[in-house]
């Protein structure tokens, strides 16, 4: 297993360490970038946008895109990705999937063809509480590419602070698959708070399953995982 695991106390200087890693990546000659979502992103991108990291010549794609709300909805991830990092930080090419196609299915296809044109060069990552990455929820196969997937209650739910109500949560997203999310260069997760430990604790226990889709990393060459949670 080539997981590198650090742990920082401070979430302060955690949110640094992945600043210089991408800072690390950008001087090695990284140029492709797959971007996350979410709370755990929001102090990063923070920090990006406050640093003075380049990514003007540089490409993204994102993990994920909910379907049937509009791309200039307050909770999109298109607007998420744009106040958070976009706007500050230009990329030269953003890209995420359509929620609004008309037929997803096909949009899910056509993300996933352009994914498999890039060298993807390192991919953010958070967890969800029962191990969830991108939106793939336990069970998913680790050999799944970019898919429609049907939100469980609880993801919906705890989605549902974000919206008026959870009646107006999206019931479908569009995500990366587990096999297109391991064909990053490299992966770097944050996971922070007590929350995520039944998650972390299971990634360095190393036992393999599709009940836990973040084990699926230890089947991956580079990864980076920085917490707050004492676990090694």
């Amino acid at each position: 297993m080539a997981i590198k695991f650090e742990v920082w106390q401070n979430p302060d200087e955690l949110y640094n360490r992945a600043v210089d890693v991408i800072s690390t990546q950008l001087q090695d000659g990284a140029t492709t970038f797959g971007l996350a979502t979410g709370g755990t992103m929001i102090p990063l991108y923070k920090k990006l946008r406050n640093s003075s990291l380049d990514f003007s010549h540089c490409q993204s794609v994102n993990l994920d895109e909910y379907v049937g709300i509009p791309q200039d909805h307050s909770e999109s991830y298109y607007t998420f990705m744009k106040n958070q990092l976009f706007e500050a930080k230009p990329f030269q090419t953003t890209n995420l999937p359509n929620g609004e196609a008309t037929d997803v299915h096909e949009e899910a296809n056509r993300y996933e063809s352009l994914l498999k044109s890039l060298n993807l060069d390192v991919q953010l990552l958070g967890v969800g509480e029962n191990g969830h990455i991108g939106f793939n929820e336990p069970s998913t196969p680790f050999a799944s590419e970019t898919h429609v997937v049907e939100l469980t209650s609880s993801t919906r739910e705890a989605n549902a602070r974000f919206f008026n109500s959870i009646d107006e949560v999206p019931k479908e997203a569009i995500t990366m698959g587990i096999s297109s999310i391991l064909r990053a260069n490299c992966i770097l997760l944050i996971a922070v708070g007590e929350k995520k430990r039944a998650a972390i604790e299971a990634l360095v226990k190393g036992e393999v399953t599709e009940d836990i889709p973040v084990t699926s990393l230890c089947n991956h060459p580079n990864v980076i995982v920085l917490t707050d949670l004492n676990v090694i």
